[in-house]
């Protein structure tokens, strides 16, 4: 009778084993699926946090580039007002010299029609003397008496055409002084707008920046902020590319796992 009772025990254990190895693979099925879940969800989550440091870094590229050509325009602007306000005083000293010059022409033309008209005075009144002389006396030469009276129309056309030239003198000395006001203007504006661009605040009391102080800093700031998200950026592309590949490697361990468990249970079902 003991010998009819043995071999159901045998069969008996053999199914436990089995049993505890269906387990034990199920086990692992279920924690490795678990593993892949998690892996899963870093993964998703790494790919949101890459794509947003991608639009950031995309944004700040923009904002970097922006601020460099802005940078570069005020250094072009700063250039074009130094030649401004080098030109400008160029041309300021270059009238204020004209401007003596046609002081010192309207003084000589003055001068000379001075002598201009005291000749003339001398000429008439020796041709009137002439002429007196000729009423009392007509032997004297006629053509002593026309070249006199010539000489006193020359010299008065002589006087009329220097007067002409002492109005141009004192026209274009006129136009000197209106020319050196507006150059003087420019000149000044010129310094200004050279100030405002490069000149920032002497002492504690007066903290502004110049435009082009300002223009730096914001580069700077807009460089600082594309290196960051840079270096954020690349951060989380690898930690993206680590955790694809442990997921890959966990869903190849999962698939092991579950082939395992499905050829162990068709065993089990075979026997």
């Amino acid at each position: 009778m003991s010998t009819l009772l043995m071999p159901p025990a045998k069969r008996y254990g053999v199914t436990e084993k089995k049993k505890s190895e269906l387990d034990a693979l199920t086990l692992q099925v279920t924690d490795a699926q678990y593993s892949v879940q998690q892996l899963q969800a870093i993964v998703d989550s790494l790919t949101v946090k890459a794509a947003n440091f991608q639009a950031y870094l995309v944004t700040n590229d923009n904002n970097r580039v922006q601020a460099l050509n802005n940078k570069n325009l005020v250094t072009q602007i700063v250039q074009s007002a130094t030649t401004l306000q080098q030109n400008s005083e160029t041309a300021f000293n270059a009238i204020v010299i004209a401007d003596a010059k046609t002081r010192d022409v309207a003084v000589g033309v003055k001068a000379l029609i001075d002598k201009l008209i005291y000749a003339a005075e001398v000429i008439n009144k020796l041709s009137n003397l002439i002429i007196r002389k000729k009423a009392l006396n007509p032997l004297i030469n006629d053509d002593l008496v026309t070249r006199v009276s010539t000489a006193g129309a020359d010299a008065n056309n002589a006087v009329a055409l220097t007067l002409v030239a002492l109005q141009s003198a004192y026209a274009a000395q006129a136009s000197n002084l209106q020319s050196e006001a507006a150059s003087a203007l420019q000149y000044t504006q010129a310094m200004k707008l050279f100030d405002v661009l490069t000149v920032n605040g002497a002492d504690s009391k007066d903290t502004s920046k110049s435009i082009a102080t300002l223009l730096d800093e914001t580069y700077e700031n807009a460089k600082k902020a594309y290196d960051q998200s840079l270096k954020a950026s690349n951060a989380t592309n690898q930690q993206l590319s680590e955790a694809t590949a442990n997921l890959v490697q966990a869903q190849i361990k999962l698939r092991s796992y579950q082939l395992g468990l499905a050829a162990a249970n068709a065993a089990a079902l075979a026997s």
